[in-house]
């Protein structure tokens, strides 16, 4: 029998062996004391950096973590299987499931947000807010995000592979170098030459899994639009998010999480301060990139303008604080962000498994495998 809305017990992940482990810390507390205190069944789960679960106080603050996993904690596996999901291990034997019905997602980066995780609660049967594994895929990539802008039409800033043996970029310098699957401006570096380029493919951890490459424009400033998918798609405003100074060259980390809510308390100009028609087509573009990369639950589309044109530079699909910030027009409360990514978590699940086809008519043909291999 499905939950009722009242009886739904929600469960928080965050953390994970991620360099944005700290920032997911921080998205997951909020989100897990305001659903606590919105009167929600409540399960908080810490991911920690060595890749175990663990089942936390919800009522946890930041300080709790300096150290690693909290006093009190209780150690949890994530089984695969119709009998799966999230159970609390045992030192006496098989131990018990931890009841959870829908999983929040706030895990920034690394395997939390490039579908591995998705996947992984896909096999356990756990239902869960955010990007399915394909459309994590797609954000946490932006080589294959890059190009699917491209191919679409939309505008976008040339972007290459950057690989030991590449010895032609085919456009003017200054680079700026990205991790190829990372995000919030870790491990990003600015360059002047190719050389240097590849001399920061080894010398820069954040590269090592893979660069991408693209010109670096410094008259170019951010602007940032929300999308959510449930009920229906649609779009918070426009931010321009600001830098510590106006020499700083990017919007880098400490600009972004910085502060004692993460991107929560981060600078910014929100609306942005833009020509309406700049306003417009950086909407109708958010749209249409939202469509392109299945969108599910919130996230947080990220533009480069010069103040009249635009370029689309990525997708965040589980951001920080998970936009909740954003949404000032129209108003949207975070309590009623995340009951909408919960509704949609039950009533559109990220994946639908089938076995249709698969009739045994291949095995009854199949003959005796051993001799085939004689």
């Amino acid at each position: 029998m499905s939950p009722t809305a009242s009886t739904v017990r929600v469960g928080v992940v965050f953390g994970g062996p991620s360099p944005e482990h700290d920032v997911s810390i921080l998205t997951g507390l909020q989100a897990a004391h305001e659903l606590d205190r919105s009167g929600r069944e409540t399960v908080a789960i810490y991911w920690s950096k060595l890749g175990a679960f663990h089942k936390v106080d919800p009522s946890c603050e930041a300080a709790d973590f300096l150290e690693g996993v909290p006093r009190g904690a209780e150690d949890l596996k994530l089984v695969a299987g119709p009998e799966g999901g999230m159970i609390a291990s045992s030192r006496l034997g098989r131990g018990r499931q931890v009841a959870v019905d829908v999983i929040v997602n706030c895990c920034h980066g690394g395997p939390g947000e490039d579908g591995t995780l998705q996947a992984a609660l896909d096999l356990a049967g756990i239902s869960y807010t955010g990007p399915s594994v394909s459309g994590a895929a797609i954000g946490m990539d932006k080589l294959a995000f890059s190009g699917l802008m491209v191919a679409r039409g939309l505008p976008a800033l040339p972007r290459l592979l950057l690989e030991p043996r590449t010895v032609e970029v085919g456009f003017d310098g200054p680079y700026i170098l990205k991790p190829r699957f990372g995000g919030s401006s870790i491990g990003v570096d600015i360059v002047e030459d190719l050389p240097t380029a590849l001399a920061r493919l080894t010398a820069n951890v954040h590269l090592r899994a893979g660069a991408v490459m693209e010109p670096y424009r410094a008259e170019l400033f951010d602007l940032n639009v929300g999308a959510r998918s449930w009920p229906e798609i649609s779009l918070s405003a426009v931010e321009r998010p600001l830098r510590s100074t106006e020499s700083a060259e990017i919007l880098d980390y400490s600009d972004k999480y910085v502060g004692s809510e993460g991107m929560a308390s981060a600078p910014r100009e929100l609306p942005a301060d833009i020509p309406d028609g700049l306003d417009k087509a950086v909407r109708d573009a958010a749209l249409e990139t939202a469509g392109l990369c299945g969108l599910r639950g919130v996230a947080r589309i990220d533009f480069l303008s010069d103040g009249e044109s635009f370029f689309v530079n990525e997708i965040n699909t589980i951001p920080g604080s998970l936009a909740r910030y954003l949404w000032v027009d129209p108003l949207v409360a975070f309590s009623d962000l995340l009951e909408s990514m919960i509704d949609e978590a039950l009533q559109r699940p990220s994946a639908r498994y089938a076995t249709a086809g698969a009739d045994g008519s291949v095995l009854r043909r199949a003959g005796n495998i051993a001799s085939k291999l004689s």
